[in-house]
């Protein structure tokens, strides 16, 4: 007969106790990480004001309850919205990764550290504007700034060596957990209270990635961190009560995180949490496409422009060649129908095959008016992906974090284009020099989009001036965004 589980309370799992302890005590002082925070920030923002153009994302949009009035709650930039911190949390991250046009983060597992920007701004906003109405300090956006980093980072270094999509999991786990621990440290909670809330974050029912693979793929991706970080603001209210946490939440024999969902595996950990997510992070800045094909996209461009020096077309191509990492192979190598936008761009031949046939890849593209494009599909019949073991291994390499992709275009009459390689991508740390003015054009692009001249400037006056940005109130900086 086994002996009984003993019910004495164990001292906190180490990994929430590391979470706290790096949110509540470490100092950011790396000017690079607080400038590329700025740099994310306004990223994904733009992303969001873009995605306000889409029918499919709006209607998601706003109260749950028509007609709410929340006093004193937190602004939805781009609309009209004042909710309360967890919907407008929703609504802020639905909107941000609506296009999959944000940041980024390539590792063991996947993800996109941006999507903590939902809880992060809403609740942020909530206790500034909360804060003026009673005659106290608002936060300032270096607190925003701050919290991005922190969240970056738990979500980036759990990461690096644990990989939740081969259990079957989403990175939107990731999403609640940074959001939760950030969270709750700008509501004011406690230290035992953190903790009490990270393990009821790693206790809470998870995603599967159900929606992001064939047969099933749908928008619900484009929600999921909306739903994830808005949990996170709920998960940290709940526990700034006084509600109990579960210690050992990830280390209970059988009925824990690691036993029931990870396969009985604990986190491994690279490195200790610092800034190094935020300072490597991923920027997408010329195609709103899944990060692993962006390499892929600019050959494809590339290529575009020698077809029409040749005097080719896209009839004339008999194969192309993917030389890719296994990553690519695994997430967006796609045949078959595609069924909806959410399909299209997690495929990796018709992000390859529109920018051949039409020289760009923006998000209307992925819209049922261009899918049907005969062309698209008979080109996507003709590629075939490779996997490239040195391209695997750079992706994983630290030192490196490539996302290489490499594409060789065959003709019907036997000649060949020279293959194009593109190891890393415009937003990629390596290329930051090229990356940012583009970044911030495309943030000019999407301000355009939504709001007048005046207001444009007035945003970027502040967005681009790194002091003037950390010193400005949550509340006023908002409502700059306000239409």
């Amino acid at each position: 007969m086994s002996a009984p589980i003993s019910n004495v309370r164990p001292e906190p799992d180490q990994v929430l106790v590391d979470i706290v302890d790096y949110v509540l005590g470490y100092a950011v002082d790396s000017a690079l990480a607080l400038e590329t925070a700025r740099n994310c920030l306004i990223d994904t923002l733009g992303c969001g004001l873009e995605a306000l153009s889409y029918p499919a994302c709006t209607k998601l949009m706003g109260p749950l309850v028509p007609g709410t009035i929340v006093p004193h709650g937190a602004k939805v930039p781009g609309t009209q919205f004042q909710l309360d911190p967890v919907q407008a949390a929703f609504n802020i991250g639905a909107m941000i990764r609506w296009l999959d046009f944000n940041d980024t983060w390539l590792a063991a597992e996947w993800g996109h550290p941006s999507d903590n920007l939902g809880g992060i701004l809403a609740t942020a906003d909530w206790l500034s504007r909360n804060a003026v109405a009673t005659g106290n300090k608002p936060l300032t956006m270096k607190d925003v700034l701050v919290g991005m980093i922190k969240a970056h980072e738990i979500q980036g270094c759990i990461a690096l060596e644990n990989s939740f999509n081969r259990v079957g999991l989403d990175h939107v786990l990731l999403v609640k957990l940074a959001s939760t621990a950030v969270v709750g440290q700008l509501l004011g909670l406690t230290r035992d209270e953190l903790i009490n809330a990270v393990s009821l974050a790693f206790v809470d029912g998870h995603s599967l990635r159900t929606y992001r693979h064939a047969p099933n793929t749908g928008s619900r991706k484009s929600w999921a961190a909306g739903d994830a970080t808005s949990r996170a603001v709920r998960l940290a209210l709940i526990a700034k009560t006084g509600e109990m946490g579960y210690p050992s939440v990830l280390t209970a024999k059988t009925w824990g995180f690691y036993d029931v969902l990870f396969k009985g595996n604990a986190f491994r950990f690279q490195r200790p949490y610092g800034s190094y997510v935020m300072e490597n992070v991923l920027f997408k800045i010329s195609f709103p496409a899944e990060f692993h094909s962006q390499t892929a996209v600019e050959a494809a461009m590339t290529l575009h422009g020698q077809l029409k020096a040749k005097g080719k077309t896209v009839e004339d191509i008999a194969k192309i060649t993917i030389r890719t990492h296994e990553a690519a192979i695994r997430i967006i190598d796609k045949k078959g129908p595609l069924n909806n936008p959410a399909d299209r761009d997690h495929c990796i031949q018709y992000m390859i095959a529109v920018p051949l046939i039409y020289g760009r890849l923006t998000a209307g593209d992925y819209e049922d008016a261009i899918a049907q494009d005969p062309r698209i599909d008979v080109l996507r019949e003709k590629m075939t992906c490779v996997e490239d073991a040195q391209f695997t291994k750079d992706y994983h390499d630290p030192d490196k974090r490539s996302i290489a992709n490499a594409l060789t275009v065959e003709f019907n009459d036997g000649t060949a284009l020279d293959e194009v390689v593109v190891e890393y991508p415009i937003g990629h740390k390596r290329r930051r020099t090229d990356g940012i003015p583009l970044l911030v054009e495309k943030f000019r692009t999407n301000l355009a989009r939504r709001f007048p001249v005046k207001q444009q400037q007035a945003i970027l006056d502040i967005s681009l001036d790194q002091a003037r940005l950390e010193a400005m109130p949550v509340n006023e900086y908002v409502d700059l965004y306000v239409i």
